[in-house]
């Protein structure tokens, strides 16, 4: 019987699409993030350019609303030398009722090389992928609930640059796990690097029992979910996404759920606290926290830019 095919992959094994974190080896992530590391000095630089993706058009497709995602990967292809257009969704095609994969097809038709997608609908950048030609490539910049894979990856490289190696940390991912597309792609990608204690913390409601089946612990008390932690990466409550009364109030879920300088002190000394944003600042994370020296918040958005330049510098390299 054949193995299946993953999407994201060509016939080489090698990375034309980033569709998500699962299913990627070891080696793939690795080389995504070491290709990261290169580009990091650039920001150093008098000229923060290379000619990597000269003369390749990137399309920025949100149709969900973000300012951090969309501006880090605008940054990132420019910094690539590439020709960068932002669709303006609310007034696109799609608002007056064009099919998605109809909009594809025209923008296709405009030499679009690479499209950067985010789509409230999970699996839309797959999808996107099926149907465009074979020059071209997709990146999910965050897809429904499923996942939001450079997220992940800079996740992954804020990690490494701190911590070196995954095979010996305690991981805790806290808060709305249930409805975090970064949460995901976090656990997907922890446990292919080898992290021997991934944690994922929160109230019942929303973080169900059957994240264990991927490969984390699952712990409903705060206290115990960090003790002892090396990394703990904070989750913002998307009450957007939210149906039903799943918390009595923001009040009371900073009072169980809140990171606070005293709780922090239950992790190790040297731990370091990271956030995807945007930060609810008294709500999943005290200020004094969020501006503490623990936390690596901030260089979280600058490896973003790097991590972003990897992913797209590799698929646009790659042939189908």
């Amino acid at each position: 019987m054949l193995a299946k095919h993953n999407p994201q992959l060509n016939r080489h094994g090698e990375l034309i699409h980033l569709l998500s974190t699962e299913g990627l080896s070891r080696d793939i992530l690795t080389h995504i993030l070491d290709t990261a590391t290169n580009f990091v000095s650039i920001n150093d630089r008098e000229v923060k350019k290379v000619p990597l993706l000269r003369g390749k058009s990137v399309f920025n497709l949100f149709f969900e609303n973000s300012t951090r995602t969309r501006t880090t990967f605008e940054i990132a292809a420019k910094r690539l030398s590439a020709d960068v257009l932002n669709l303006d969704i609310s007034r696109s095609s799609t608002a007056k009722g064009e099919t998605l994969l109809d909009t594809i097809a025209n923008l296709s038709a405009m030499a679009a090389d690479l499209f950067v997608v985010r789509h409230s609908q999970s699996g839309a950048p797959y999808l996107i992928a099926q149907h465009v030609a074979p020059h071209v490539h997709v990146v999910n910049a965050g897809d429904g609930r499923h996942g939001h894979p450079t997220q992940g990856l800079l996740d992954m490289y804020t990690i490494r640059h701190y911590k070196k190696d995954f095979t010996n940390l305690s991981v805790a991912i806290v808060g709305d796990v249930l409805h975090s597309r970064v949460a995901r792609s976090d656990i997907h990608a922890l446990t292919t690097l080898g992290c021997p204690d991934l944690r994922v913390v929160g109230p019942s409601t929303l973080v169900p029992e059957n994240f264990s089946a991927m490969g984390a612990r699952v712990v409903h008390s705060l206290d115990e979910g960090i003790r002892d932690a090396d990394v703990i990466i904070m989750l913002r409550l998307q009450n957007e996404r939210m149906s039903g009364a799943l918390l009595p109030s923001s009040q009371e879920y900073f009072k169980k759920f809140g990171l606070t300088p005293e709780r922090l002190r239950l992790a190790k000394p040297d731990a370091i606290v990271m956030h995807p944003g945007p930060i609810n600042r008294g709500v999943e994370i005290a200020s004094e926290v969020v501006d503490g020296d623990q936390s690596v918040i901030l260089p979280q958005v600058t490896f973003g830019i790097a991590v972003r330049m990897a992913v797209m510098s590799i698929v646009a390299g790659n042939e189908a």
